[in-house]
């Protein structure tokens, strides 16, 4: 079992306060995080960019896990996820994530490489643990 850290520190309101965001691992250090950065366009991270990106990287750990099972060895694989932040009746929540594919893999066939794409999309633990409506589009570039 693997346990990975990241931690929050908050000060004051939510539209007057500020926070920053952190890792075990030091390549996030206070970094700064609030609402400007989250619902406007203030400087900063937010948690949906974060997640995001924790979800475009592991889908393409996935990917190159699963396309070399096959045989396979990506050059380069470019994901983007996009996170959706909604309002509800219970407040705000995470509806979806789209991820966005560009990958070049020498001898991969687009029926193969769409198999093996929706299996990483289904099977990466970040895509496991989002309770959101997970698409992607994915092309394989010659």
């Amino acid at each position: 079992m693997t346990v990975k850290k990241a931690w929050a520190v908050w000060r004051g309101g939510i539209k007057d306060g500020g926070g920053t965001i952190s890792t075990e691992t030091g390549v996030l250090k206070e970094a700064p995080y609030g609402f400007k950065s989250r619902f406007e366009d203030g400087p900063g991270t937010n948690p949906e960019e974060l997640i995001g990106a924790a979800h475009a990287g592991c889908f393409s750990m996935a990917l190159s896990l699963m396309l070399g099972e096959a045989g396979l060895k990506p050059e380069q694989i470019d994901t983007h996820a996009a996170i959706t932040l909604e309002k509800s009746a219970d407040g705000f929540e995470i509806t979806a994530s789209h991820l966005t594919v560009v990958a070049r893999i020498p001898g991969a066939d687009k029926a193969k490489f769409e198999e093996i794409a929706n299996k990483a999309k289904a099977g990466c633990p970040v895509s496991k643990l989002l309770n959101a409506n997970i698409t992607m589009d994915a092309r394989l570039e010659g």
